[in-house]
């Protein structure tokens, strides 16, 4: 069906008008029987003998051997079906089906058509007459593309149909964890949304949440929403357990952040801080100055500085009055010292939530130790180094990402306050007993430390005080310094108070 299908393509291509109508009339228009069709198109392919004859003497030459072998014409078939792109040969075999349909040769039969010799007769044509075979395997015939047969890849529709989504939040089905009684279940900070839902810490990413909810939640949510009295930030007892609330304005209406206070105040020893800080750090016990545990927020400064005022008291005992807002960690009470002398400590908050009150209150009362809640305001910080300045042992928090930044956020508080910068600078150096960077990591969370410490004695040789009073505050190289000793051990100073 190729080969015969090439040649009526061929026919329907030759340009020559003459070889149609001497073709053409020699197939009876009313043949319709498949053995009389025969017959007559034998007597057919003797006339267009005798006529191309007459033609010319290059067509007379082809009259002599107007059949070719079977070998020729095999080859011929099978070299045209390998030149022919596996794309383009369902449009040849279409382009053969509608030349079997031209009205100049009604119904041939592809299996008796004088092909060879229309073949050789037509490669005969001066090179004015257009190339048949081209004509064939050019794509741009205009019958073509009103035929063109389905790709292999029309597949591809119905692929390209599925619709692939992206998870959306409203798509994904967030479970609620049914827990018990909020004081009964571990978490640090619980958040109350507008919308009365409840997320704690998941525990399995450093940040990540999870939705929960609790069997006393509606009296725990009311509890909080009494307890508030105007100011942002306040203290709940619930059943027994101080929480530290915040409260906030957000687009769908108030919303909470309850942080649960621990029950007791853990020791020292047990938040993970390197054995060498440690020492240190219990060593200034009977040091006078300021101690700063710098950190961002939740990064545990509260809970390190209750612990450390903690074992003070238990180790050496005195007295210690804070000033916090709202009370966190649970301080307040009778320590008992290993050589049976006693520590005391009254935990306050800000008098009508003025600190400045509050750490002149506290100076009236000479305590050893002054715990500040936190570094907030230029009024707090100059009173903070003037308690560290005066024999007092001071302990607040600053919000910082480093050391350097605690001391530059110290200074500009100080310096906020009334005094020039270099009278800042000198006030810090002066006060500034050393600084603890916190933050926490990993899930479960570890604290990592970065520390900083001034020499006890004011009176000595100090790099650290001297570099805050210049103002130029590259301590990387101490810093490193001090933390391969404290490594090791060794004391960073001579004497140890």
């Amino acid at each position: 069906m190729g080969l015969f299908g090439n040649f009526s393509g061929l026919k329907k291509e030759n340009k020559e008008p003459h070889l149609e109508e001497k073709v053409a009339p020699s197939v009876p228009a009313n043949q319709t029987d498949s053995h009389d069709k025969t017959v007559d198109l034998a007597t057919a392919i003797e006339a267009p003998k005798a006529e191309i004859a007459t033609m010319s003497p290059q067509v007379a030459s082809l009259k002599e051997n107007p059949q070719p072998s079977s070998t020729e014409h095999v080859q011929s078939s099978s070299v045209t079906e390998q030149q022919t792109p596996p794309e383009q040969k369902d449009e040849v075999s279409i382009t053969t089906s509608e030349t079997q349909s031209h009205p100049t040769v009604p119904n041939p039969q592809p299996s008796v058509m004088p092909q060879p010799a229309l073949n050789k007769q037509a490669s005969a044509v001066p090179p004015t007459s257009p190339s048949p075979q081209p004509a064939m395997h050019n794509p741009q015939q205009p019958t073509a593309p009103q035929v063109q047969p389905t790709p292999v890849s029309a597949a591809k529709p119905s692929v390209e149909k599925v619709e692939t989504k992206q998870p959306d939040a409203n798509d994904v089905k967030i479970e609620c964890l049914t827990l018990g009684k909020i004081n009964s279940v571990t978490f640090s900070d619980v958040y109350i949304t507008p919308d009365k839902k409840t997320y704690i810490w998941g525990g399995k990413t450093n940040a990540g949440l999870v939705e929960v909810s609790f069997e006393d939640f509606d009296e725990f949510l009311k509890e909080i929403e009494n307890a508030y009295e105007g100011t942002r930030s306040y203290l709940l007892q619930y059943q027994g357990r101080n929480y530290r609330v915040e409260r906030t304005i957000a687009t769908g209406g108030p919303q909470f952040c309850a942080r649960k206070m621990p029950t007791h105040v853990p020791n020292l020893k047990d938040l993970g801080l390197p054995q060498g800080v440690y020492n240190h750090l219990l060593s200034l016990a009977g040091a006078s100055g300021l101690i700063l545990l710098a950190g961002a927020t939740g990064s545990g400064k509260s809970t390190t500085i209750a612990a450390l005022l903690k074992e003070y008291l238990s180790q050496k005992g005195g007295y210690a009055f804070t000033i916090e807002d709202p009370v966190e960690l649970p301080l307040d009470g009778v320590y008992v010292t290993p050589n049976k002398e006693l520590g005391l400590c009254k935990q306050t908050v800000p008098p009508e939530g003025k600190w400045e009150e509050g750490i002149k209150s506290a100076l009236r009362s000479k305590p050893r130790y002054i715990y500040l809640g936190e570094i907030r305001s230029p009024d707090i910080a100059s009173e903070a180094l003037r308690a560290a300045t005066s024999g007092h042992l001071v302990l607040s928090s600053i919000h910082a990402n480093n050391v350097n930044e605690a001391v530059n956020s110290l200074v500009k508080y100080a310096a906020s306050s009334g005094i020039s910068e270099s009278m800042a600078y000198e006030l810090v150096a002066g006060g500034l007993l050393g600084i603890v960077h916190q933050i926490l990591t990993g899930a479960p969370k570890r604290a990592q430390v970065t520390t900083i410490f001034a020499n006890p004695d004011v009176n000595a040789a100090c790099q650290v005080r001297g570099m805050i009073r210049s103002g130029k505050l590259n301590m990387a190289t101490l810093m490193e310094q001090q933390r391969i000793l404290l490594q090791n051990n060794k004391p960073l100073f001579s004497q140890i108070l």
